[in-house]
């Protein structure tokens, strides 16, 4: 028959109260929260599951991760944030002035920049900005390469060149903007340059050529500029 001892305190003549192996401690009421003190250490606590509001996860996942559901819609794993994320911002800008007369495309210098994507599944969005003016009528053209390779073009028609802009200058050095914007799809990990190349079909036309009032008072500074962005899968 089992015995009962009813007490109100217990008190211990060492640092613990042991309960012996095979003995539980059951308090059928609770113990009030301000009747509890002290630190349980980590191994004594439990892993909470989902279903009592906790992550049912044992540890921490890596730097950059979060919490999400997993591929089978039942638990939590932590993984990579997807969904478009901005992953880096790189940008070259141009502050001096280029010039070409060649009617075949040039590297336009301080107008590349290179990347190195995180992942092939990253797209990279690339804006760019030129200012452009001429002292001819003649017209200029426009090329985004990705390495050597021409991006951002339509059709071409025969043996037509093809630019992914083209502007009509007028007879004066004021600059005028010509700007494109370009999602691309590099498909690797490896460092990848993309650059800015200009023709002309006549004359000499110039990036950032700075404009001058009559009494050379005030002077326009432009600068032309290439933005790319790596975008997550």
């Amino acid at each position: 028959m089992a015995s009962k001892i009813i007490v109100d305190q217990l008190e211990s003549s060492g640092s613990n109260i042991t309960i012996p192996t095979g003995t539980g401690l059951v308090v059928t009421d609770g113990i009030a929260a301000t009747n509890l003190s002290g630190t349980i250490a980590d191994a004594r606590l439990p892993t909470v599951p989902v279903t009592k509001g906790g992550t049912g996860l044992t540890s921490l996942g890596s730097a950059g991760q979060a919490v999400k559901v997993n591929s089978s819609g039942n638990a939590l794993e932590f993984g990579a944030v997807a969904g478009g994320k901005v992953l880096q911002v790189l940008q070259a800008v141009k502050t001096d002035i280029f010039s070409t007369s060649s009617q075949s495309f040039t590297d336009v210098t301080g107008l590349s920049q290179a990347i190195t994507p995180s992942a092939t599944s990253s797209k990279i969005l690339i804006i760019c900005n030129l200012q452009v003016g001429s002292l001819t009528g003649a017209q200029c053209q426009f090329n985004l390469l990705r390495g050597s390779t021409s991006i951002n073009i339509g059709d071409g028609s025969g043996s037509r060149t093809r630019a992914f802009a083209e502007q009509d200058a007028a007879s004066t050095n004021s600059p005028q903007s010509v700007a494109t914007t370009f999602l691309d799809s590099p498909n690797t990990t490896s460092a990848t340059t993309y650059k800015i190349q200009m023709r002309v079909t006549g004359g000499t036309h110039y990036l950032n050529r700075s404009t001058a009032d009559a009494d050379a008072s005030y002077e326009a500074r432009t600068t032309s500029s290439i933005l790319l962005m790596e975008i997550g899968a």
